[in-house]
């Protein structure tokens, strides 16, 4: 319902909203921590659909304050920065530049780790654990967080995923590119003598 409130929206009206709202009341009833709910209602939040960059982010930070440890939803302040990035990068291309990279010294990047990766069940991965893995790679990688980083690659394996590889550049290249980095960052140093 989420999704098809979202591609079917006319204009974001009080009615609207009172839709939105209803649905995820619903939500909330039937699967409160639903991951799938979660990040179709912060797609609906982008400002390329229906929503405001503050709006955005002020929501999906406080699902997370809400949120029990070892859940994924601790990734979607991460998704959120990576679809301010997309957009910022479309507006003012050359411009913004990336130089300017938002991951740096950004807290949700800790908070990730520290509520989901720290506690989230390895042997047992969830049915979005590699688009939620590569979010948390990505950010940790541009966040020059290497050696942290390669435990998120060590997870993911081969299994890279487009976005949000590709709001940076070539997401082969990428994820290739910060993968080694974080391999070599983790490698232990070799002893004097």
């Amino acid at each position: 319902m989420l999704a098809l409130l979202r591609f079917h929206s006319p204009t974001r009206d009080q009615a609207w909203r009172a839709t939105v709202r209803q649905v995820w009341e619903q939500v909330e009833q039937r699967d409160q921590w639903n991951r799938e709910a979660h990040h179709e209602l912060l797609t609906y939040m982008f400002p390329a659909w229906h929503g405001t960059g503050g709006e955005m982010f002020h929501w999906a930070q406080e699902r997370c304050a809400h949120a029990p440890r070892g859940l994924p939803l601790h990734t979607l302040p991460l998704v959120a920065l990576a679809e301010s990035h997309r957009q910022r990068m479309e507006k003012d291309g050359d411009r913004y530049g990336l130089t300017v990279h938002p991951w740096t010294d950004n807290p949700s990047t800790q908070q990730a780790w520290d509520h989901w990766w720290a506690y989230r069940a390895p042997a047992r991965p969830h049915a979005a654990f590699y688009e939620d893995a590569n979010y948390f790679a990505h950010a940790l990688s541009f966040a020059n967080r290497h050696r942290e980083a390669a435990e998120v690659f060590d997870s993911i394996g081969l299994y890279a995923t487009d976005v949000p590889w590709t709001y940076c550049g070539d997401a082969q290249t990428l994820f290739s590119r910060h993968r080694t980095w974080a391999v070599k960052a983790s490698a232990p140093y070799p002893r004097r003598r």
